[in-house]
């Protein structure tokens, strides 16, 4: 079974797109405020989405460092390619 990938802006851009959902969600949830349990939906919804968002960017930071500490630089940046 073949696997399918994304392309690499698509897969760097999703946390972001995440967060944006995430704050606009939460912005949604703010003017809806009369709405009662429609704006608590919206507005843990777009709290996990913005959540989300943020650990996945954290994770893949934190992955490409230590992959750099072990000498495989290949998906690290131009700043973390630099030999100590």
């Amino acid at each position: 079974m073949e696997r399918r990938h994304l392309s690499r802006p698509v897969y760097e851009g999703l946390p972001w797109l995440n967060m944006a959902f995430g704050l606009l969600a939460l912005l949604g949830s703010y003017l809806l405020a009369a709405h009662g349990i429609l704006s608590l939906l919206v507005g843990l919804v777009g709290l996990v989405a913005l959540l989300y968002g943020i650990v996945v960017l954290l994770r893949r930071r934190d992955f490409r460092a230590l992959r750099s500490e072990y000498g495989q630089p290949d998906s690290l940046s131009d700043k973390d390619s630099r030999a100590p």
